[in-house]
């Protein structure tokens, strides 16, 4: 894991694990007050936190198999994170013990989304989404459409989450019950992670294109042809649309603000 300055891009530490490192990472302040740390999971089984200054570990929490996805930070000081063991576990920030964990029954490799209410959501290779309710460790509901696994990770706004499917479909469900509200077909595969900018989604596709969809119904609103797998997730801020694509290429797009 690397630290670079921002203001000219020196290095600043350098951390390293077991294996690779294919997820992003979290921070999160540290409990003593006494800075910030950095939480990311690595192949080598491992959940890792660093003092975000300096690099130094804090603590481990060792697994029993591969984290691709980005840990998420819950209420009360607890972090959730899923594995290709099939389990998510709730870990105590201050020492990365283990507080309590959820049966997923299959590969975990996206990160789990979380609404406001502290209820969790993921998608996983048992071609199923899940709602959980993470203070009883227990799965609410269960979301199955096609027999296709899910590697993006959730966007949750309002009473809706919007993921996308192995399927070639970006799917809209309700996180109540679990029932689907809409569904959106691309012409690849969706990885990417959807980013929701006020009521409208934002995804790449394998297929090469970056689509706008309506949160409301699931309507086309525009689509850019990049020519090149998206698996990446866009970002999205002031206006912008920055997306990395398989060419080797970063693209950043400005929506046009209508009269």
């Amino acid at each position: 894991l690397y630290a670079f300055d921002t203001e000219n891009g020196d290095v600043r530490w350098v951390y390293e694990t077991g294996d690779k490192i294919m997820g992003g990472a979290n921070v999160a302040d540290a409990p003593d007050g006494s800075g910030q740390w950095i939480l990311f999971g690595s192949y080598d089984s491992s959940l890792h936190c660093v003092d975000a200054s300096s690099g130094k570990l804090m603590w481990t929490c060792n697994t029993d198999n591969y984290i691709n996805g980005t840990p998420a930070l819950l209420p009360r000081g607890e972090i959730i994170f899923g594995g290709c063991d099939a389990l998510l576990r709730i870990i105590d920030l201050k020492d990365g013990k283990q507080l309590r964990q959820i049966e997923a029954d299959a590969y975990v490799a996206s990160s789990v989304a979380i609404a406001e209410d502290g209820s969790a959501y993921v998608g996983h290779y048992g071609n199923v989404v899940l709602g959980m309710d993470i203070a009883n460790a227990k799965v609410l509901w269960t979301y199955r459409d096609r027999a296709f696994p899910y590697l993006s990770s959730a966007a949750i706004c309002g009473d809706r989450l919007v993921i996308g499917g192995n399927d070639k479909r970006v799917h809209c469900i309700a996180l109540a019950d679990g029932h689907g509200i809409w569904q959106f077909s691309t012409r690849g595969k969706v990885d990417a992670s959807p980013v929701i900018c006020k009521d409208t989604v934002v995804v790449g596709s394998q297929d090469g294109r970056l689509y706008g969809i309506a949160l409301l119904d699931g309507a086309e609103r525009w689509v850019y042809d990049i020519g090149a797998p998206i698996v990446a997730s866009a970002a999205a801020s002031d206006g912008w649309i920055v997306v990395g694509a398989e060419d080797g290429s970063l693209y950043a797009l400005k929506t046009l603000k209508k009269e």
